[in-house]
């Protein structure tokens, strides 16, 4: 707290980026994404530079500071390998830095007051990158449904979602901002006609529910707020639906689009499978490229196996025509693809270990002690990275610039809460002062009287009572 614009570079880090957007080919659209990007990696460096210090060594943090940076530097063993376009590697591995440097960031024992900023900061910049993506989505692209609903989705709505999640089943503290703000993103997933992003926040709610339930009592209420949550949604997809009756077909074809193929397979479910099989053929194709991976940057394609499946879709020029060199639309497989075996796992075993080891903690500290204050920042944070593996189901969470940024902060601050709360828990343990911990009520001493008695003088000796012998 001593540092008097820490706050400053908090907004500078988290801010800039949340007007990202996808440039197009003119240089004025990649000069504007090179201004928020700046700011955003001076931020997060001066962040990691005043950021505290842990003193003591922990596992946990040692380990996920061990695999990003085992991930950061074998995308460099790939390149020098592989010799794809340098511009294309940078681009691509631009995020993933952001991910770096967000998890450097915030992996220090801030203190609480700073969290409270960091968690304000990081709340408003997702709701100006919703509002702004939302616009700028429908001014710049237009026309029917179909053409712009790629394009009002933001990169960490998911993440907003887990912060609104977290203040609603968790917490248990409603607002009005806050609840519109929600309803809101629910919108834009009817909107977007987006079957991933309905199922990534019923799992988002599920785990809020199973972190807020600490015994069976609590998850019978957390079961409670979740059904009546979706209950809500529901009546707003129906809503939706009674006032946008276009908005209805166009879910209503995504839902029906196996059955009305020839194939019986959903078209884009197959092009996603196509892209991973040819993913998977490319990186198997030798062993080099199979211990440390076709690179980032690297071209792909659909694969040839599964154009009879899509022909009616897609024309035999357009299936063929398609390559890609960014950041693949599976988390889990293009980190393989780029990286290998010896390096490919390095990323999401951080991610899951932290979020099995911090939900677990999470629920042992929610059990003794509920008003610990790190336990909300612990839970909040948890949620948003949980919306990682939730994003993961539809794309990349790893490919927009703004995304990787917010959940490399997650990640961090999971990993400096666990290991302030696994200390605090082994002090508890070892039965030495806890005070901050176990909160146990205070008790005001005894109040003594400003006056007191003079005490009783002695008696006087009778030198004369008894005589001396002679």
């Amino acid at each position: 707290m001593r540092n008097k614009t820490a706050v400053l570079w908090i907004w500078v880090c988290f801010l800039p980026l949340a007007f990202d957007y996808k440039a197009p080919d003119s240089q004025f659209g990649h000069s504007a994404q090179w201004a928020v990007v700046f700011p955003a990696l001076a931020g997060a460096i001066v962040l990691a530079m005043i950021g505290p210090r842990f003193t003591r060594a922990s596992r946990l943090r040692t380990f996920v500071t061990g695999a990003l940076v085992l991930s950061l530097c074998g995308s460099l063993v790939a390149q020098l390998l592989q010799h794809n376009p340098f511009g294309n590697y940078l681009r691509v591995l631009l995020p993933f830095l952001l991910f770096g440097l967000g998890y450097a960031a915030m992996c220090r024992p801030w203190h609480p007051h700073r969290l409270a900023q960091i968690e304000h900061a990081l709340y408003y910049a997702n709701v100006i990158g919703l509002v702004f993506t939302f616009f700028f989505g429908l001014m710049a692209v237009g026309g029917p449904l179909s053409d712009i609903r790629f394009r009002i989705v933001s990169p960490t709505m998911l993440a907003l979602q887990g912060m609104l999640l977290h203040q609603f089943i968790v917490a248990r503290r409603f607002s009005p901002a806050m609840v519109a703000v929600f309803i809101g993103t629910l919108v834009v997933e009817l909107l977007s006609v987006t079957r991933s992003l309905l199922l990534a926040t019923v799992l988002l709610a599920l785990f809020a529910a199973w972190l807020a339930a600490p015994s069976l009592r609590h998850m019978l209420r957390a079961i409670m707020r979740v059904t009546a949550a979706l209950l809500c949604v529901a009546a707003l997809g129906a809503g939706t639906a009674w006032l946008f009756p276009a908005i209805t077909n166009h879910w209503t074809q995504r839902i029906d689009a196996a059955q009305n193929s020839d194939s019986d397979r959903d078209p884009t479910t197959v092009t996603r499978i196509a892209e991973i099989r040819d993913q998977y053929d490319q990186v198997s194709a030798s062993a080099e490229s199979l211990l440390f991976g076709k690179g980032y940057g690297h071209e792909y394609r659909y694969s040839p196996i599964y154009y009879p499946y899509v022909q009616e879709t897609f024309s035999k020029e357009d299936y063929f025509a398609i390559s890609d060199w960014v950041a693949g639309h599976n988390f889990w497989v293009y980190q393989f693809y780029a990286e290998g075996l010896v390096f490919g796992a390095c990323m999401p075993l951080a991610v899951i270990v932290a979020l099995v080891w911090g939900g677990a903690a999470f629920r042992r500290w929610h059990r003794i002690a509920p008003r610990e204050p790190l336990l909300m920042p612990l839970s909040m944070a948890l949620l948003v990275l949980a919306a990682l593996p939730g994003a993961s189901i539809g794309g990349n969470p790893l490919g927009p610039r703004f995304s990787g940024l917010v959940y490399g902060v997650a990640l961090g601050l999971v990993v400096s809460l666990y290991v302030r709360l696994h200390y605090r828990l082994d002090l508890a343990r070892r039965r030495e002062p806890l005070e901050p911990v176990l909160r146990e009520p205070f008790v005001r001493p005894p109040i003594e009287p400003t006056f007191r008695p003079p005490a009783p003088a002695a008696a006087p000796l009778n030198t004369y009572a008894t005589p001396e012998p002679r």
